[in-house]
């Protein structure tokens, strides 16, 4: 008999003195051309993948094997995150928004607004620390002093504000030596994985075509901050140079021209795998660093953040999804696991389920005298950049004053 999830469960398998060590969730993947297919991996600095060796532990006996790493643990947590912003009105999770429409300007490929589901490091980021509220600095407000202060044993203001951080993980790292420099380890980890990769060597080889196959003898001298005002780029005669800006012998740096890809140049080509695989964790030990005061509080609050992270990774990755150009997966197969004294099947919940779970909690967490569930913000709370911040942004972009 597979198990139910529910808050009982949950608020049981969290208290301080359980036994159970979490979830496990284990889906194959297959890229939507159908198995074997190839799949791109994250490219790094060098142009390399994130090459491993894992036991394969589908094989008897299992063996260790070469894999790609197709999304890292901290990837998969931003996609966790994007998708509780999706999903923030009906959850009714705090959010915190860093306006940005006093910048006009701002390069149409760049956001307006960040918000705290977007914070690369949650409530330990810069564009955090350099927000201002009401006109006030950030850090010298009620919530941004609390927020700033927050640890595992102090984590009320992250339960109210920030509740995926304190399942995602942080380090406030960015105040300074003498101020505060808390981590929390993450309770919810994910990761896909390709394993058997049929060859790693192909590189991408191709031709960048130009119907009229422009080229010129001479050098070319362009603006590269703006091709498109006034006189974005001339023809040099000779070794003659109008005014600033750079000079380049080759129109392909203008996007003109035939350019053929050289194998040194190449970037390292789609995979095919044997098979592609996700696992993710949510670890009740992990979780037993929160401390909110009781026991039981402790416990709610626990449940509730496990509630979270089941909402995200349904909604993430509970039906097809694209991690980046030429990486389109969908699971084709998942396996839920409980972690107690032995394991036992989990009974999927769908994301309805998931949702009720995460509400119930969140009652039973508010019930305890926890800010969360009708005591979360409706609205999204408003920032502004402070002075230093939006002049970095202006001279990033050249922005007029």
């Amino acid at each position: 008999m597979a198990i139910s999830l529910d808050p009982d469960l949950l608020l049981r398998a969290c208290s301080d003195l359980s036994q159970d060590a979490g979830i496990t969730i284990r889906t194959t993947l297959e890229p939507l051309a159908g198995p074997g297919a190839p799949v791109k991996p994250p490219m790094y600095a060098g142009g390399v993948y994130q090459l491993d060796k894992r036991w394969d532990d589908t094989t008897q006996p299992p063996e260790p094997v070469d894999v790609v790493v197709i999304d890292n643990v901290p990837s998969q947590a931003n996609r966790l995150e994007a998708a509780l912003q999706l999903l923030r009105e009906k959850t009714g999770m705090p959010e915190m928004v860093l306006d940005l429409s006093d910048l006009p300007g701002l390069p149409p490929h760049l956001p307006k607004q960040l918000s705290s589901f977007q914070f690369p490091h949650r409530q330990a980021d810069a564009y955090l620390r350099d927000a201002m509220l009401d006109g006030k600095p950030f850090p010298f407000t009620p919530p941004g002093e609390a927020l700033l202060a927050a640890t595992a044993d102090d984590p009320l203001p992250l339960l109210e504000w920030f509740p995926q951080a304190a399942l995602y993980g942080f380090w406030q790292s960015h105040l300074g030596k003498k101020r505060s420099q808390a981590k929390l380890a993450r309770s919810w980890v994910s990761e896909v994985v390709g394993y058997r990769p049929a060859t790693v060597a192909t590189k991408t080889l191709g031709l960048k075509g130009d119907p009229l196959n422009l080229n010129v003898d001479e050098a070319i001298q362009y603006e590269p901050d703006d091709l498109i005002a006034g006189e974005p780029w001339v023809v040099v005669e000779g070794s003659r140079k109008v005014g600033g800006g750079k000079t380049k012998e080759r129109l392909s740096e203008l996007g003109h021209g035939q350019v053929p890809v050289k194998s040194a140049d190449a970037a390292p080509s789609a995979i095919s795998f044997a098979r592609i695989e996700q696992r993710a964790t949510a670890s009740f030990a992990g979780l037993r660093r929160i401390c909110t005061g009781s026991s039981e509080m402790s416990a709610t609050a626990r449940a509730l953040l496990v509630s979270i992270g089941l909402v995200a990774h349904i909604a993430a990755f509970g039906r097809s999804f694209s991690l980046r150009s030429g990486c389109e997966l969908r699971p084709v197969a998942s396996t839920w696991t409980w972690i107690g004294a032995a394991p036992e099947p989990i009974s999927p919940p769908g994301l309805g389920e998931a949702m009720k779970l995460l509400h119930d909690c969140a009652a039973r967490a508010e019930a305890t005298g926890l800010p969360v569930g009708s005591r979360w913000a409706s609205e999204p709370l408003v920032l502004k950049p402070a002075t230093s911040l939006a002049d970095v942004i202006r001279r990033t972009w050249s922005l007029e004053d």
